[in-house]
């Protein structure tokens, strides 16, 4: 039987998983994907499925939301969460992969399937035929002006933001504690690094005073709740952060023994544990001020980034 071919735009996770499924099921597909004639401001790479923000999936517990779908995927056939799990790096409860060997791998599912041509460069106009638009929230500008006229209204558009990731030798192991909460300490997925109250108003006044790439007062809708830069959050209360982002509960530092005042979770990049992300620290300060703010947290005085937070507007 003879199919149609389909042109997925978007050679993130959507497009590559569409592009997939699709060419398995007998369509030619051609997989446009803009970088690297075209970036971002939050992309790095010109690899397909690139993690921009977390490299967390979230949870895998079947009676949570995330988990649940997750389960579901899994009956279906996804072949990247497949992928997503043979890139897999310890965090507890949640499922989060190598981001570098989880492109890797979903590029090696694409590359031999022959009926799936990727072509690199920038899509300007919606082409004739069959169409999946997979661009995503980073979209092109002049994609973006095409969509909307094709769907009509105003653009939603909003703020999302990454966190910084570090190099793992030049963290303070006498002073980080590794241990998920709730576990015994020293079997954790996690580094912890423990705050006092005095350690942690100060780290939280030179949070939300720090200069700001993007001069301006959010607004609720302006950001994506789930990953709101944490200085945002941060002025929302003094103790806001505290029952988020840096909550203590189920964590014991092995100095005192007891529960810190505060934590920040850093959680393994890849399988060797050479670098690490800030949890729930996804950031809009300046790269000076990053290294200024997060030298004050215990364990991270002397910490070099790999990669700073940035602040990207989506569309």
């Amino acid at each position: 039987m003879q199919f149609d071919q389909v042109t997925v735009i978007g050679g993130g996770l959507a497009g590559s998983e569409c592009a997939i499924q699709l060419a398995d099921r007998g369509f030619a597909v051609k997989l446009c994907e803009m970088r690297p004639q075209v970036s971002s401001p939050a992309h790095h790479t010109d690899h397909l499925a690139e993690l921009v923000c977390s490299n967390s999936f979230k949870s895998t517990r079947p009676d949570s939301a995330a988990g649940l779908l997750k389960a579901e995927l899994e009956r279906m056939g996804s072949v990247l969460l497949d992928c997503a799990h043979r890139a897999a790096v310890p965090a507890g409860g949640a499922l989060a992969v190598d981001r570098v060997k989880f492109s890797e791998l979903v590029e090696a599912e694409v590359a031999p399937r022959p009926n799936i041509e990727v072509v690199h460069g920038e899509v300007t106009q919606i082409p004739e035929g069959h169409v999946v638009i997979a661009a995503g929230p980073l979209c092109s500008p002049a994609l973006s002006e095409e969509v909307m006229k094709l769907v009509g209204g105003d653009a939603l558009a909003f703020f999302d933001a990454a966190a910084p990731i570090v190099d793992a030798s030049t963290l303070d192991m006498d002073v980080l504690f590794s241990q998920s909460r709730y576990e015994e300490q020293g079997s954790g997925d996690y580094l912890n690094a423990p705050l006092n109250k005095d350690e942690y108003e100060a780290f939280i006044e030179a949070l939300t005073t720090a200069d700001r790439v993007v001069l301006k007062d959010f607004e609720g809708g302006d950001l994506f709740q789930a990953c709101q830069p944490a200085e945002e959050v941060a002025r929302t209360g003094k103790d806001a952060i505290r029952f988020g982002a840096m909550k203590p509960v189920g964590l014991t530092d092995p100095r005192t023994g007891r529960r810190p005042w505060a934590a920040i979770q850093l959680r393994a990049e890849n399988k060797e544990k050479t670098a690490y992300n800030l949890v729930g620290f996804q950031t809009n300060l300046t790269f000076g001020e990053q290294k200024r703010v997060f030298h004050m947290v215990p364990g991270l005085e002397n910490a070099e980034f790999f990669r700073y937070g940035v602040m990207h507007r989506n569309t």
